[in-house]
């Protein structure tokens, strides 16, 4: 993966204001949403890198399940200059409600100059437009950030589609599972390994600024939390305790980690300060303290713990106060993961032989289950807060013993859908937006 300070060499800039009567927009609070019809047209100029931009934005903004691109066989107006105002009667002959255009020029060598435009198509209004300035070979990512823009607009949400996911790729028969940590975009392209499997590794989580990694490694056949640098490679160990450190998450100003330590029996939730390296124990209970996970002010940690007897969600303050039960359904809980928004957990939680994703207030309240199945875990959030992303394994008699994959779903429990990976996949974690 390429430095990300290269990626946009240029600031972007906007061409054209959103008109104040402009009201086209997506009502996403309520649950089943149907789907804004939407043209995409290929960016004219360069033809290649225009039909390309206009597929990976199409794609994105379908995987949503908040828009409908129509397919180009129906378009009447065939767009030869993305700079020209459309036929707006001709796109409203379609049910288009918004439209896209946009053209790609030369900016000398090998950069580009890619500029789209968003169209109320029953008003006859632009609603937005930018212009970025850029290498060639980060067309994708222009993509991706035309993407958010539009998202942004006809939803009155941040996108979520500048972004990446990090998750353990897992191969070979159940008894000798091969596990790599991997990343690759949110939609899946970009794909790259990040350790060659000779070291089980587990729970990677990205830091703040996308530009580092926490998780779990076997290497040397101690267990114990990496930090890995996705630039340079250079990955360092965080330090040799007595016993085995695991289940890594870093605050959300990227200056401090929690974690778990088992010893003897015991499992504490500890902090460390990421400069000093300094520790401090945050829990002191019987029984195992794990999966801790910061709110986005900082403030509070929440975790799952066995203290009470089951498997149960806590919150505290994070020094390690005000410890707080907020699981009281049936069944077990685990994996709390605060959201972006701070408004929801995610939880996985186990009863009945099932396996659920579920979210609920950090009080407690509200809780309600998006996913059931075999076996569903491992929530981690989009960066917008929207979507939840999880592994899911489903029996199998074949060698491997079960069959993982990674699966995403609309907060509201819609939209359910598989993220292709080359390989079967646990223990995802999304990235908040990349840096520009």
């Amino acid at each position: 993966m390429r430095p990300l300070s290269i990626f946009i060499p240029a600031l972007m800039l906007l061409f054209a204001a959103m008109p104040a009567h402009a009201q086209l927009r997506i009502d996403i609070t309520k649950g089943n949403v149907d789907p804004m019809p939407i043209a995409i047209t290929d960016l004219t100029g360069n033809s290649a890198v225009g039909a390309d931009i206009a597929r990976v934005v199409a794609g994105n903004l379908e995987r949503s399940g908040l828009f409908r691109p129509i397919e180009k066989s129906a378009f009447i107006e065939q767009i030869s200059n993305g700079n020209d105002i459309p036929r707006f009667a001709d796109w409203r002959q379609i049910n288009s409600q918004a439209l896209v255009t946009g053209t790609v020029t030369s900016a000398g060598g090998d950069k580009l100059k890619i500029s789209f435009r968003l169209w109320d198509a029953s008003v006859e209004k632009q609603l937005a437009g930018k212009e970025f300035n850029t290498f060639t070979r980060n067309w994708r990512r222009i993509a991706h950030l035309i993407s958010d823009e539009i998202y942004k607009r006809l939803t009155g949400e941040d996108g979520y589609f500048d972004s990446r996911i990090v998750y353990v790729s897992e191969s070979g028969p159940a008894k000798r599972r091969i596990k790599r940590l991997a990343i690759m975009d949110q939609d899946g392209e970009n794909h790259k390994f990040l350790t060659d499997g000779s070291a089980l590794v587990l729970t990677p989580r990205f830091s703040p600024d996308t530009q580092e990694i926490l998780y779990m490694s076997y290497q040397g056949k101690q267990p114990r939390v990496y930090l890995r640098d996705l630039q340079t490679g250079r990955e360092e160990s965080l330090g040799r305790f007595d016993g085995m450190s695991f289940a890594p998450r870093f605050s959300n100003d990227g200056n401090r980690m929690v974690m778990s330590i088992a010893n003897s029996g015991n499992t504490e939730l500890y902090e460390m300060d990421l400069r000093s390296r300094q520790m401090r124990r945050l829990t002191n209970e019987p029984g195992i303290d794990t999966s801790p996970s910061y709110s986005p002010d900082g403030k509070h940690v929440t975790f799952e713990s066995d203290r009470g007897g089951t498997q149960q969600l806590y919150v505290m303050d994070a020094g390690g106060g005000g410890v707080k039960r907020i699981s009281f359904g049936q069944g077990r809980y685990a994996t709390p993961v605060w959201s972006p928004r701070g408004d929801l957990i995610a939880f996985t939680k186990m009863h009945g032989g099932r396996f659920y994703i579920g979210v609920m207030r950090p009080d407690g309240s509200g809780e309600r289950m998006l996913t059931e199945s075999w076996l569903d875990e491992g929530p981690t959030w989009s960066p917008n807060g929207r979507v939840v992303l999880f592994n899911r394994s489903s029996p199998s008699s074949g060698p491997r013993g079960s069959a993982t994959r990674l699966f995403s779903v609309d907060i509201t429990g819609y939209n359910l859908r598989e993220l292709p990976t080359p390989t079967d996949a646990s223990d995802p974690a999304w990235s908040p937006l990349l840096p520009l």
